[in-house]
């Protein structure tokens, strides 16, 4: 989002634009987003490496009521050359394993590092290798390796914020190629830019509601469910000292009442307060702007 004026944004889409390369007609990686192969001989599948794997990339987050985990993950061995082909195609692969040991996957690891490579693993310089758009488009490959089961786990557990990093950097992409794909409806983030000194990209199924001096909504109608965000904003703010998580769920919950309606006007929706259900107030520098993100749940009043 970029902002020339003082501008406070309470539901926003964050983005970054992946870029294709020219004259690459490769095909896409295969799988899902959200889905990491891991590659291991299948005697390790519950080694201290494969349990570190689970616990860094696996790890339960909870962001939502029931909690969820990073990524799926699927455990495979090598059992042929053509194997071998098609997990070399998947779209989030981790190839893991003890450098020097004799089965097939450490001998395909070894395979895919250069001998300067490997001797700075076996000197315990270096055990994580992202290979990117290495075999096809839109793929993101990880190869650990170690000189042993212990080594290798401590070094994933004691790396685990700059291994998922470098993994959900590549998914932001991703999910900004997927949403933005179809077509981006530059218009509304033209006006936005032109009328009130912010932008916010707007994906191409969505349709432009409420439009005030100081509140603009948006909404996408599906058949399972409808999905909308909304926008408001202050200017010419010098003091930014009532900005606290109180403030902002009461301004937030004000503008839902007045703006986001049921099927009567009685109706509205408003946060969900309750001791299961707890807001998350983070926030966080973003250049010279400070920014606060609030998670949590709405709920429907007088339905």
């Amino acid at each position: 989002m970029s902002i020339r004026k003082t501008v406070t944004l309470f539901t926003s889409i964050a983005a970054l634009i992946l870029t294709a390369c020219e004259g690459d007609f490769r095909s896409r990686a295969q799988g899902a987003i959200n889905e990491i192969i891991v590659v291991m001989d299948s005697t390790q599948f519950d080694s201290k490496t494969a349990e570190a794997i689970r616990a860094t990339y696996g790890k339960y987050q909870f962001h939502m009521l029931n909690p969820e985990e990073n990524y799926d993950l699927s455990f495979t061995d090598i059992r042929s050359n053509s194997q071998l082909d098609r997990l070399k195609g998947m779209k989030n692969v981790i190839f893991a394993g003890v450098l020097d040991d004799s089965t097939d996957v450490s001998r395909a690891i070894r395979g895919f590092l250069d001998a300067g490579v490997e001797q700075k693993v076996r000197n315990g310089e270096s055990f994580a290798f992202p290979i990117k758009d290495q075999w096809y488009k839109d793929q993101y490959a990880l190869i650990l390796s170690s000189n042993s089961d212990s080594a290798l786990a401590e070094k994933i557990i004691n790396s685990e914020r700059s291994l998922m990093a470098d993994v959900l950097e590549r998914e932001l992409s991703r999910w900004t190629y997927d949403v933005y794909e179809k077509k981006e409806q530059t218009q509304y983030s033209d006006s936005m830019w032109a009328q009130h000194g912010f932008k916010v990209r707007v994906q191409h199924d969505y349709i432009a509601r409420i439009d005030t001096s100081d509140f603009l909504s948006f909404r996408r109608n599906l058949e399972i469910n409808d999905r909308w965000f909304w926008v408001w904003w202050k200017d010419d703010v010098t003091d930014i000292n009532f900005l606290d998580s109180d403030w902002i769920n009461a301004t937030r919950d004000s503008l839902n009442q007045q703006y986001i309606k049921g099927s009567t006007e009685e109706k509205y929706v408003t946060t969900e307060y309750n001791d299961r259900i707890k807001m998350r107030v983070n926030s966080f520098q973003k250049g010279r702007y400070l920014a606060y993100e609030t998670q949590g749940w709405w709920t429907m009043t007088n339905a």
